[in-house]
């Protein structure tokens, strides 16, 4: 009686495969380039590693004209490394409207994301490759 007006949990959307994954989340979600907004991006290439430790990477993150592509990497405490292939979750820290024609996202690659989409909340995470030890933002 007193479930009526609890809100029903869906089954969570699980893809065949990250592609399928990427793919949908390009034709089927908002990923609006806000900043501390983590969007779902897909790992092209690895590039060199950098002198603090950081890996850099070619990803293609999330947008409703097929992804929009960039080099980024993982922030250099991190102990654990994305594939190519991996679909990746990109957390936006800043972005650069005074470089480019269009506005370019700054950020580093946060996790690596399993190709389930949990209705109403996210994806679900594989592996986190933010350290503990990295300090959020606070914004007043």
């Amino acid at each position: 009686m007193f479930d009526w007006f609890r809100k029903k949990d869906s089954a969570p959307l699980e893809f065949a495969d990250n592609r399928a994954a990427f793919d949908y989340a390009c034709g089927n979600l908002p990923n609006r380039m806000l900043l501390e907004a983590v969007l779902p991006a897909i790992v092209e290439e690895e590039g060199q590693r950098g002198h603090d430790g950081e890996r850099f990477y070619r990803i293609r993150v999330a947008a409703a004209d097929g992804g929009r592509e960039l080099w980024t990497s993982t922030v250099a405490e991190a102990d654990d490394w994305p594939c190519i292939g991996d679909l990746v979750g990109f957390r936006v820290v800043m972005i650069a409207e005074d470089i480019a024609p269009e506005a370019a996202p700054i950020g580093y690659i946060a996790a690596v994301l399993a190709p389930v989409l949990v209705e109403g909340k996210w994806w679900k995470i594989a592996r986190n490759l933010t350290p503990t030890n990295i300090k959020t933002a606070m914004r007043y």
